[in-house]
């Protein structure tokens, strides 16, 4: 039964963890919108389809997001809870942040609106992937394109991915500027130190092997 209650906790903290961190990615997300200073690539594709189309931005990431994962089907990838929760849940956090953040005027206070979502995004980000309940959409399309096709590397599909988004997007109005930059550069290493802090361990890894008798009694 002890065994039983330590997984019924992990479990309940892997979906605690990935729901915080989807929260907090759009959160995130809507900080670097109302900076207008530049976005990720995924979010000026997202936002060039509102300008384009008129639609809520938070509608569009979930719209996109869908679409992304009907791509999983020839690839034959499978979602997890994560997978449907991301979804869902950071479109609409998302929105419900952007109604009542509000767009700050001065310089100064829009670039802290950029660093802090940035960083916000790295933490998030960790805590997400760290729940180990599926990746998002778009991290599953990259890992699915490298499986079937081995001869590609992770680093150039998600280049090739990112570049293709990045460019369809400023042309249908997506902001485009110094926080695409900074986003690039830093979101690596944010989510290389974030990751490790945040990922639940699995059952192999929180069980211990009982010392040997001679390690008992040579004191190690």
């Amino acid at each position: 039964m002890a065994g039983v209650s330590v997984v019924s906790k992990t479990n309940s903290r892997r979906f605690a963890q990935l729901l915080a961190g989807l929260v907090l990615y759009g959160a995130s997300m809507a900080l670097m919108i109302q900076a207008h200073l530049g976005l990720n690539p995924w979010d000026v594709f997202h936002q060039g389809l509102a300008e384009s189309t008129g639609l809520r931005f938070g509608l569009v990431v979930i719209a996109a997001s869908v679409a992304v994962l009907l791509l999983w089907i020839p690839l034959r990838q499978r979602p997890g809870v994560g997978t449907i929760a991301n979804v869902l849940v950071i479109g609409v956090a998302v929105e419900a942040t952007l109604a009542v953040l509000p767009a700050p005027g001065a310089l100064w206070a829009r670039a802290g609106f950029l660093v802090g979502g940035v960083l916000l995004n790295g933490v998030a980000t960790g805590m997400y992937i760290g729940a180990r309940l599926g990746p998002g959409p778009r991290d599953g399309l990259m890992t699915g394109i490298v499986a079937r096709r081995p001869g590609l590397s992770v680093r150039l599909v998600r280049t090739a991915i990112e570049v293709l988004v990045l460019a369809v997007g400023w042309l249908l109005g997506g902001t485009v500027g110094l926080g695409t930059v900074l986003y690039a550069v830093a979101i690596g290493p944010l989510a290389q130190v974030f990751l490790p802090l945040f990922t639940v361990p699995g059952p192999a890894a929180r069980r211990r092997p009982a010392p040997e008798p001679e390690d008992q009694s040579s004191g190690r």
